[in-house]
């Protein structure tokens, strides 16, 4: 008989962390699993680390390949799932789970029948773990048999990790992660959201996120990387690619949803790395944010604030001195509010309290 879970581990160069992390996955209270860990080409000695979990616990499976990337090792694990399991997920090698996530997604699923589970996750330090910004709105509270277009900010769950999957939906919609690319979560985690029916969403941490301390960044730490840059616009274009090509009249309402949040919270992320770049990096920017603007339609910056219309503005004239001038001016704003905020809450903060 077929587990009722299945999960994927694609694993590269990652030994130092590989132990915590499958030590997570086999410490779950729920116990009916397989995991399906994918060696990209490591050369490390996670495969030897995998290999020694697989003799020991059944329940974990070694596949080998040569290195291919995120997006192709995750696929390949999905391609070698045992037929008939009824949920799928997810898991990065270097990042943990607490101990009762699978079963509280699991139990929450088979109670409302909802297409998929997406649950709130946490930074992990060294020093301990803490809040993500990045799941703090769409996770703010738990709300169960919901819908992006009900719960707008679940436009910005992009991560493919955080979830549990009914197998039979994930296998339906058709969609692989996209190979060759960073950022390769949301063209299908944003679109399986437009296409289910129901989700639950679930304020309680399910997830822990590490944050890399090893020297060995991750993508997300790579901030004037243009290759990040490129990929994130890439990642944006083909979830619109694909919402574009939906034939249902819903989807293009869900693509001016998605349009604006680009416009507003996406692109804006590049916004302030880019006076820490140099100038190649400028133009990277330049050149591949332009193109997304003229497919988004440079009509829809009438609607945005000020801030961001002279920004985009600055960026389509090809004007990065000036923008990095305003950028930089803004980041100095900022800095002086957080400051400012510091300063307030030390007063407000009770004698004798810690900081």
């Amino acid at each position: 008989m077929a587990p009722r879970l299945s999960v994927v581990v694609p694993v590269y160069n990652v030994e130092r962390y590989l132990v915590e992390c499958l030590d997570s996955i086999a410490a779950q209270t729920f116990e009916d699993f397989e995991c399906v860990v994918v060696d990209d080409g490591s050369t490390d000695d996670g495969p030897v680390i995998a290999k020694a979990y697989a003799a020991k616990d059944g329940r974990f499976r070694l596949v080998q390949q040569e290195n291919k990337g995120l997006g192709a090792a995750r696929n390949t694990g999905w391609r070698h799932l045992t037929p008939g399991t009824e949920y799928l997920a997810f898991v990065d090698s270097d990042d943990t789970l607490p101990p009762q996530a699978y079963e509280l997604m699991i139990r929450t699923l088979d109670g409302t029948g909802s297409d998929f589970a997406a649950g709130n996750a946490l930074r992990l330090r060294t020093t301990g773990l803490t809040p993500s910004h990045a799941h703090r709105r769409p996770f703010r509270e738990t709300r169960l048999r919901t819908h992006v277009s009900e719960l707008p900010a679940l436009v910005t769950d992009r991560t493919a990790w955080n979830k549990v999957y009914r197998r039979s939906f994930f296998d339906a919609a058709g969609l692989l992660y996209p190979e060759g690319i960073l950022y390769e979560d949301a063209p299908v985690s944003v679109p399986l959201h437009f296409l289910a029916e129901r989700v639950d969403v679930l304020a309680d941490p399910i997830y822990h996120w590490r944050v890399r301390e090893d020297g060995a960044l991750s993508i997300t730490q790579k901030k004037t990387d243009p290759r990040g840059l490129i990929d994130r616009v890439r990642s944006m274009e083909l979830v619109r690619e694909w919402l574009q090509g939906r034939s249902e009249p819903e989807f293009a309402e869900y693509l001016r949803a998605y349009d604006l949040n680009c416009l507003v919270e996406e692109i804006p992320m590049f916004f302030w790395s880019v006076p820490d770049g140099d100038r190649p990096y400028w133009e990277v920017y330049q050149r591949h944010v332009s193109r997304l603007l003229h497919a988004i339609g440079t009509e829809r910056l009438a609607g945005l604030n000020a801030q961001l219309r002279l920004k985009y503005r600055l960026t389509l004239a090809d004007a990065m001195n000036r923008f990095v001038a305003v950028q930089r001016v803004h980041l100095l704003v900022r800095r002086s509010r957080q400051a400012a905020a510091r300063r307030a809450a030390a007063v407000r903060r009770p004698a004798g309290a810690r900081a």
